[in-house]
Protein backbone atom coordinates (compact mmCIF):
# COMPACT_ATOMS: atom_id res chain seq x y z
CA UNK A 1 0.00 0.00 0.00
CA UNK A 2 2.84 2.36 0.80
CA UNK A 3 4.41 1.70 -2.60
CA UNK A 4 1.09 2.30 -4.33
CA UNK A 5 0.12 5.46 -2.42
CA UNK A 6 3.52 7.12 -2.12
CA UNK A 7 5.31 6.04 -5.28
CA UNK A 8 2.98 4.91 -8.05
CA UNK A 9 -0.16 7.08 -7.83
CA UNK A 10 1.82 10.36 -7.73
CA UNK A 11 3.62 9.22 -10.90
CA UNK A 12 0.48 8.73 -12.94
CA UNK A 13 -0.37 5.06 -12.38
CA UNK A 14 -4.08 5.83 -12.18
CA UNK A 15 -5.63 3.00 -14.22
CA UNK A 16 -5.94 -0.43 -12.69
CA UNK A 17 -7.46 -3.87 -12.79
CA UNK A 18 -7.52 -6.36 -9.96
CA UNK A 19 -7.56 -10.11 -9.80
CA UNK A 20 -7.30 -13.07 -7.47
CA UNK A 21 -5.15 -16.14 -8.07
CA UNK A 22 -7.20 -19.28 -7.30
CA UNK A 23 -6.01 -21.86 -4.84
CA UNK A 24 -4.09 -24.57 -6.60
CA UNK A 25 -2.30 -22.17 -8.95
CA UNK A 26 1.29 -21.18 -8.30
CA UNK A 27 1.27 -17.37 -7.81
CA UNK A 28 4.84 -17.13 -9.10
CA UNK A 29 3.81 -18.59 -12.44
CA UNK A 30 0.96 -16.09 -12.69
CA UNK A 31 3.40 -13.31 -11.78
CA UNK A 32 5.78 -14.30 -14.55
CA UNK A 33 2.97 -14.63 -17.11
CA UNK A 34 1.47 -11.19 -16.43
CA UNK A 35 4.81 -9.44 -16.14
CA UNK A 36 5.93 -10.84 -19.49
CA UNK A 37 2.58 -10.18 -21.17
CA UNK A 38 2.49 -6.50 -20.22
CA UNK A 39 6.23 -5.69 -20.00
CA UNK A 40 5.80 -4.81 -16.33
CA UNK A 41 9.44 -5.25 -15.33
CA UNK A 42 11.13 -2.52 -17.37
CA UNK A 43 14.04 -0.52 -16.02
CA UNK A 44 13.45 3.12 -15.08
CA UNK A 45 15.28 4.39 -18.15
CA UNK A 46 13.11 2.21 -20.39
CA UNK A 47 9.95 3.52 -18.73
CA UNK A 48 11.11 7.10 -19.30
CA UNK A 49 11.71 6.43 -22.99
CA UNK A 50 8.28 4.83 -23.35
CA UNK A 51 6.62 7.77 -21.64
CA UNK A 52 8.33 10.29 -23.93
CA UNK A 53 7.20 8.25 -26.95
CA UNK A 54 3.56 8.31 -25.80
CA UNK A 55 3.37 4.73 -24.53
CA UNK A 56 1.91 3.66 -21.21
CA UNK A 57 3.93 1.95 -18.49
CA UNK A 58 2.64 -0.98 -16.45
CA UNK A 59 3.40 -2.04 -12.88
CA UNK A 60 2.35 -5.21 -11.12
CA UNK A 61 1.71 -5.67 -7.39
CA UNK A 62 0.65 -8.77 -5.53
CA UNK A 63 -0.36 -9.28 -1.89
CA UNK A 64 -0.76 -12.99 -1.17
CA UNK A 65 -3.16 -14.06 -3.97
CA UNK A 66 -4.63 -10.64 -4.69
CA UNK A 67 -2.94 -8.68 -7.48
CA UNK A 68 -3.22 -5.27 -9.11
CA UNK A 69 -2.07 -4.25 -12.58
CA UNK A 70 -1.53 -0.49 -12.89
CA UNK A 71 -1.04 1.66 -15.97
CA UNK A 72 -0.20 5.24 -16.86
CA UNK A 73 -1.66 7.25 -19.75
CA UNK A 74 -0.55 6.20 -23.22
CA UNK A 75 -0.78 3.49 -25.84
CA UNK A 76 -0.55 -0.09 -24.60
CA UNK A 77 -2.13 -3.49 -25.25
CA UNK A 78 -3.26 -3.40 -21.60
CA UNK A 79 -6.12 -1.04 -22.50
CA UNK A 80 -7.31 -3.33 -25.28
CA UNK A 81 -6.96 -6.56 -23.32
CA UNK A 82 -8.49 -5.37 -20.04
CA UNK A 83 -10.88 -2.74 -21.50
CA UNK A 84 -14.18 -3.04 -19.55
CA UNK A 85 -12.41 -4.11 -16.33
CA UNK A 86 -10.17 -1.05 -16.08
CA UNK A 87 -10.86 1.37 -13.24
CA UNK A 88 -9.48 4.85 -12.55
CA UNK A 89 -8.23 5.71 -9.04
CA UNK A 90 -9.57 9.25 -9.53
CA UNK A 91 -13.11 7.90 -9.81
CA UNK A 92 -13.23 4.39 -8.33
CA UNK A 93 -11.24 3.68 -5.13
CA UNK A 94 -9.42 0.40 -4.70
CA UNK A 95 -10.84 -1.37 -1.67
CA UNK A 96 -8.56 -3.87 0.01
CA UNK A 97 -7.90 -5.01 3.56
CA UNK A 98 -10.35 -2.57 5.11
CA UNK A 99 -8.84 0.39 3.25
CA UNK A 100 -10.11 2.61 0.44
CA UNK A 101 -7.31 3.94 -1.79
CA UNK A 102 -7.97 6.71 -4.32
CA UNK A 103 -6.34 9.72 -5.98
CA UNK A 104 -8.08 13.05 -5.56
CA UNK A 105 -7.68 16.77 -5.14
CA UNK A 106 -6.77 18.02 -1.71
CA UNK A 107 -9.26 19.71 0.60
CA UNK A 108 -7.84 22.58 2.62
CA UNK A 109 -4.28 23.45 3.52
CA UNK A 110 -3.19 24.24 7.08
CA UNK A 111 -3.72 27.89 6.19
CA UNK A 112 -7.36 27.04 5.24
CA UNK A 113 -6.70 27.75 1.57
CA UNK A 114 -8.13 25.48 -1.14
CA UNK A 115 -5.62 22.80 -2.12
CA UNK A 116 -5.92 22.22 -5.86
CA UNK A 117 -3.15 19.64 -6.06
CA UNK A 118 -3.81 15.93 -6.45
CA UNK A 119 -2.95 13.55 -3.60
CA UNK A 120 -3.09 9.87 -2.77
CA UNK A 121 -5.97 9.31 -0.37
CA UNK A 122 -5.77 6.28 1.93
CA UNK A 123 -8.69 5.94 4.33
CA UNK A 124 -10.52 3.24 6.24
CA UNK A 125 -13.19 1.88 3.94
CA UNK A 126 -16.59 3.42 4.73
CA UNK A 127 -18.28 0.14 5.66
CA UNK A 128 -15.40 -0.86 7.92
CA UNK A 129 -15.37 2.58 9.54
CA UNK A 130 -19.10 2.43 10.28
CA UNK A 131 -18.50 -0.95 11.94
CA UNK A 132 -15.67 0.50 14.03
CA UNK A 133 -17.79 3.46 15.13
CA UNK A 134 -20.63 1.15 16.15
CA UNK A 135 -18.27 -1.10 18.09
CA UNK A 136 -16.56 1.72 20.00
CA UNK A 137 -19.87 3.45 20.71
CA UNK A 138 -21.19 0.21 22.18
CA UNK A 139 -18.07 -0.33 24.30
CA UNK A 140 -17.58 3.31 25.34
CA UNK A 141 -18.98 2.82 28.85
CA UNK A 142 -18.80 -0.96 29.08
CA UNK A 143 -15.01 -1.17 29.02
CA UNK A 144 -12.60 0.46 31.41
CA UNK A 145 -10.62 3.46 30.20
CA UNK A 146 -7.44 1.38 30.10
CA UNK A 147 -9.07 -1.36 28.02
CA UNK A 148 -10.59 1.17 25.62
CA UNK A 149 -7.20 2.82 25.24
CA UNK A 150 -5.71 -0.53 24.22
CA UNK A 151 -8.55 -1.14 21.76
CA UNK A 152 -7.71 2.14 20.05
CA UNK A 153 -3.98 1.52 20.17
CA UNK A 154 -4.41 -1.92 18.55
CA UNK A 155 -6.35 -0.60 15.55
CA UNK A 156 -4.73 -2.36 12.56
CA UNK A 157 -4.61 0.65 10.25
CA UNK A 158 -1.64 2.63 9.01
CA UNK A 159 -2.27 6.24 10.15
CA UNK A 160 -2.26 8.13 6.87
CA UNK A 161 -3.84 11.58 7.23
CA UNK A 162 -7.41 10.50 6.27
CA UNK A 163 -7.14 7.53 8.65
CA UNK A 164 -6.02 9.82 11.46
CA UNK A 165 -9.04 12.05 10.88
CA UNK A 166 -11.31 9.01 11.08
CA UNK A 167 -9.64 7.89 14.31
CA UNK A 168 -10.16 11.34 15.83
CA UNK A 169 -13.83 11.26 14.83
CA UNK A 170 -14.26 7.88 16.47
CA UNK A 171 -12.51 8.97 19.66
CA UNK A 172 -14.58 12.17 19.89
CA UNK A 173 -17.73 10.08 19.60
CA UNK A 174 -16.56 7.77 22.38
CA UNK A 175 -15.69 10.70 24.63
CA UNK A 176 -19.12 12.27 24.11
CA UNK A 177 -20.76 9.05 25.27
CA UNK A 178 -18.41 8.73 28.24
CA UNK A 179 -19.04 12.36 29.24
CA UNK A 180 -22.80 11.81 29.19
CA UNK A 181 -22.28 8.78 31.44
CA UNK A 182 -20.12 10.77 33.86
CA UNK A 183 -16.92 8.95 32.94
CA UNK A 184 -13.52 10.46 32.20
CA UNK A 185 -12.59 11.02 28.53
CA UNK A 186 -9.72 9.29 26.80
CA UNK A 187 -6.72 11.44 25.78
CA UNK A 188 -5.75 11.69 22.12
CA UNK A 189 -2.43 10.01 22.84
CA UNK A 190 -4.21 6.62 22.91
CA UNK A 191 -4.40 6.79 19.09
CA UNK A 192 -1.57 5.20 17.05
CA UNK A 193 -0.80 8.31 14.99
CA UNK A 194 2.78 7.61 13.95
CA UNK A 195 3.22 6.01 10.53
CA UNK A 196 6.17 3.64 10.20
CA UNK A 197 7.92 3.48 6.84
CA UNK A 198 8.17 -0.10 5.59
CA UNK A 199 10.35 -1.76 2.97
CA UNK A 200 8.15 -3.72 0.56
CA UNK A 201 11.15 -5.52 -0.94
CA UNK A 202 12.28 -6.98 2.39
CA UNK A 203 12.18 -10.80 2.47
CA UNK A 204 9.13 -12.32 4.15
CA UNK A 205 9.83 -12.68 7.86
CA UNK A 206 12.22 -9.73 8.01
CA UNK A 207 11.99 -7.71 11.22
CA UNK A 208 11.09 -4.68 9.08
CA UNK A 209 8.29 -6.48 7.23
CA UNK A 210 4.93 -4.78 7.71
CA UNK A 211 1.76 -6.58 8.67
CA UNK A 212 0.80 -8.58 5.59
CA UNK A 213 2.81 -10.65 3.19
CA UNK A 214 3.95 -8.60 0.22
CA UNK A 215 5.53 -11.35 -1.80
CA UNK A 216 5.83 -9.82 -5.22
CA UNK A 217 6.32 -6.22 -6.24
CA UNK A 218 7.40 -5.22 -9.73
Amino acid sequence: MQLLACNLLPHGYWFYVTGYIPEGKDPRLVDAKLIKKYDAALERSQRHRRKRAGYANIRYLRLDRFFVLLATHGRHAFFEEEGPCIRDFRHVPLRIGGYSISYRRGGRTREKAIDRRWHSHVAIDRRRFVELQAYFSEQAVRLSADRLALEFYWLPFVPYAPVRRQMFRCLRSVNRIRKQAGKSPLPYKVLPLRRRTVRPFEPVGSKDQSVGDLRKVV
